[in-house]
């Protein structure tokens, strides 16, 4: 008789998170060159801060201070100083993932690190385009260049707002209040008036700014606020399973393109320019290029809001 053989049991076990990727904000929102270059980057440099104790905050201040550097080396026409300065801005978008990562990794967050996280790339960018005008006029453009110089900077600027605005309500929407940093202006408008000028001023000039970021943010999205202020309205326990997922479905598609007009598709071809020694082309490359890119990318949010609010509405939605 043959003897019997038992098999050892196999149990299913669900895919554990990572430590890397649970100081990712989400999969979603994620572009892949940041995936497989500056998120692990990022995540031993707050690895490494964790370690000496090193908070977000300072994290981020340092970052600005080589994205700045890095843009004073562009107004050089010696393509090594150049190289010097790309390799400055990459180390600076690396501490400047690293803060984010070390924030979650430590639960170390704060309104003004996010303040100071959006605010950094806007400091690296304005060394950046006065060092290219400057440059341009050495090369023989008149003051003129100033203009498109001037064009594109506020192009750039609410690029990346948006950019950053879409991305979080993705988040709140996936994640909820817990997974975004996602604000309103009533919220903050509230804080801002509970500060005095005189006690407070420093704070309160921070707060100003960031009111009026929101605001601008808010503008360029009315359907989307609609659509918020149902959502806050209407689900004050929690979103419906079955809108999580149908938004998300609908949402995703349109990430790449807060991906697109935000640090690496812009930075790439910076350098390109820089190596073909034209970087005047990066300021038309902002307005004719990235800012089609943004409209396309606003109408389409505002489409998906107003299918989700019309749904909202009509209660297609139910329970938690």
């Amino acid at each position: 008789m043959d003897p019997v053989i038992k098999r050892p049991e196999t149990t299913i076990t669900e895919p554990q998170i990572s430590a890397f990727e649970s100081s990712l904000k989400s999969n979603d929102t994620e572009e892949q060159i940041d995936i497989w270059f500056y998120r692990p980057i990022g995540y031993q440099i707050a690895l490494f801060c964790a370690k000496i104790g090193l908070r977000p905050n300072p994290v981020t201040i340092i970052s600005i201070f080589f994205g700045v550097a890095a843009g004073i080396l562009f107004y050089y026409q010696e393509l090594w100083i150049n190289v010097i300065g790309m390799l400055l801005l990459v180390f600076a978008n690396s501490l400047d993932s690293a803060d984010g990562q070390l924030a979650r990794m430590t639960n170390d967050k704060s309104r003004l690190g996010r303040i100071l996280d959006g605010a950094a790339g806007d400091f690296w960018f304005i060394a950046i385009h006065i060092a290219i005008c400057l440059r341009s006029q050495n090369e023989g453009w008149s003051a003129w260049i100033w203009v498109p110089g001037v064009l594109a900077g506020a192009s750039h600027v609410v690029q990346s707002a948006m950019a950053d605005y879409y991305r979080n309500v993705h988040l709140f929407f996936i994640k909820g209040t817990s997974g975004s940093e996602l604000d309103n202006s009533r919220d903050l408008q509230a804080e801002y008036d509970r500060l005095s000028w005189k006690s407070d001023f420093g704070m309160k000039f921070i707060a100003r700014t960031y009111l009026n970021y929101t605001k601008l943010q808010e503008s360029f999205s009315p359907h989307l606020q609609k659509l918020l202020g149902l959502v806050r309205e209407k689900y004050k326990t929690g979103l419906p399973k079955d809108l999580v997922t149908d938004f998300r479905a609908h949402n995703k598609p349109l990430m790449k393109y807060t991906n697109i007009v935000q640090f690496n598709t812009r930075v790439l071809f910076l350098f390109l320019w820089l190596f073909l020694d034209q970087s005047w082309i990066y300021f038309f490359f902002d307005m004719f290029v990235l800012n089609p890119i943004l409209i396309y990318m606003i109408v389409n949010q505002e489409k998906v809001s107003r299918y989700f609010y019309q749904k909202i509405k009509t209660n297609e939605f139910q329970g938690v």
